[in-house]
Order: C-alpha cells, then structure tokens, then sequence
C-alpha cells in the first residue's frame, strides 16, 4: 500500500473516531427518564429542586439523604387487584371476618390525611399513633431538624384524588398491604424571616405515593401502621 493511501486511511479513521465519540457524549448527555433517582423526602419522593436540576433537599435539611424507611423485598408480595381473588386479601379476609377492602381503603386515606397534614404541623404524638417505630423515628428526626433549619418546608394537602390497593402479601401473621395514593398538594419553603424561597403557594402539585400499612391478624387492636413508603416506579 503506498504510503499517500496509509495517510487517506490514518485520516478517516480519526474522523470516523471522532463522529463516534461526539455521537457518544451527545447520547450520554441526554436525559432519557431512566436515569437514577436522586435524594428521596420524608415519603420516598424526589425531592422538588433535585427533579428540577437545582441542589438536592430533603426535609430533614442533610444534602444528599433518604430518610425513607423501605419495606425489605422479603416481605413484598405479588401486584394485587381490589378483587377478593387475590390469595393475600382472601386469607386477611378469611383471618379477620370484619375487614372489607373498601372500609380498608376509606381507613387509609383518612391516616394519609393525617400522616401529611401531622408531619407538616410537626405533632409527634399523633404520627406516633400511626407509624411503625422504624418510620416514626424517620419522621420525627426529620421534624426536629426541621425545626433547627434555616429553611422551614410547608406542605398542604388539597385533596386524595385516588387511593387504590396495589400490593398485598401475609408474612407469618402480619399482613401487609401496600396503597397506591394520588393526591393534590401545595408546597413551599420560607427561610427564616418567613419569605419564601421556593414553591409556589398558588400552585397545585400532583403527588403519586405507595405506602404500605401492616396489622397482626392475631392482634385486638384493628388498626393498621404505616411501615414503608416509597415512590411507584413508573419507568417502562
């Protein structure tokens, strides 16, 4: 081969070379919507500036934390419908002849209801009535750094749009059941001179939660904890 030709073929590759690795970048520096999720608030949410590309924050006031308390994978069961044909509903059912799908359902909205508009009002002894001791020590350390912070972060639920049961699954004698909730909230930040900072409070913000409750099926008392939350993956 003679050596101009050597030269031709030298150059092409490096052009070649170099188309290949700015189509590269250009595809690495896009955002797809499968990236990894950043820091999680208090109820396994992105946080608000995170998703918008400013520095993370959560509610405890920590760069970079989760305080979200996940149910471990070992107790997580198959999807379920809101039909008694799910084996899980059917043996809580069949455990406890006074438990009804529906009333669950009108239960677990209204400890939403409460769970949200407590741990914006920072009242521990209500969410102490209501969480598992594994959540409840995340919400109250979040409250209590809140309460040191330079920023203070308000948020008001406007309503439930729509709470529907998303998974369900019996370990042992603690049933789980996980509720897949869609509500409206508003919610802002104020540093400490009351100005806010971030949020709008004219703006309404749709919210997609799962929060797991449990109950043991042998115990008297017929209320329900929350021991997870989490954010629904809706990647796919």
């Amino acid at each position: 081969m003679s050596p101009e030709l050597q030269y031709f073929d030298i150059i092409l590759f490096a052009l070649i070379a170099v188309f290949l690795i700015l189509r590269l970048r250009s595809v690495l520096g896009r955002k797809t919507g499968n990236e990894k999720q950043g820091p999680t608030d208090i109820y396994g949410r992105r946080t608000r500036d995170d998703a918008n590309g400013v520095s993370p924050r959560d509610n405890s006031g920590a760069q970079g934390s989760d305080n979200v308390y996940r149910l471990p994978d070992s107790h997580k069961g198959n999807a379920a419908d809101n039909s008694v044909s799910n084996p899980a509903l059917t043996q809580i059912q069949l455990a406890d002849g006074s438990f009804s799908q529906q009333e669950f359902l009108n239960g677990a909205r209204m400890a939403f209801e409460m769970i949200v508009e407590s741990f914006a009002k920072g009242d521990k002894d209500t969410l102490n009535s209501l969480l598992s001791p594994e959540v409840y020590k995340n919400f109250s350390s979040a409250i209590d750094a809140r309460a040191t912070s330079n920023e203070h972060e308000e948020t008001t639920l406007v309503g439930i749009k729509s709470a529907v049961i998303d998974d369900a699954n019996i370990e042992g004698r603690t049933a789980y059941i996980t509720v897949k909730f869609v509500s409206e909230e508003v919610s802002i930040v104020r540093n400490q001179a009351g100005d806010i900072i971030s949020g709008d409070p004219n703006e309404v913000i749709e919210a997609e939660d799962l929060w797991t409750f449990a109950r043991n099926l042998e115990s008297s008392d017929p209320n329900w904890l929350l021991v997870a939350t989490e954010t629904p993956d809706n990647e796919g």
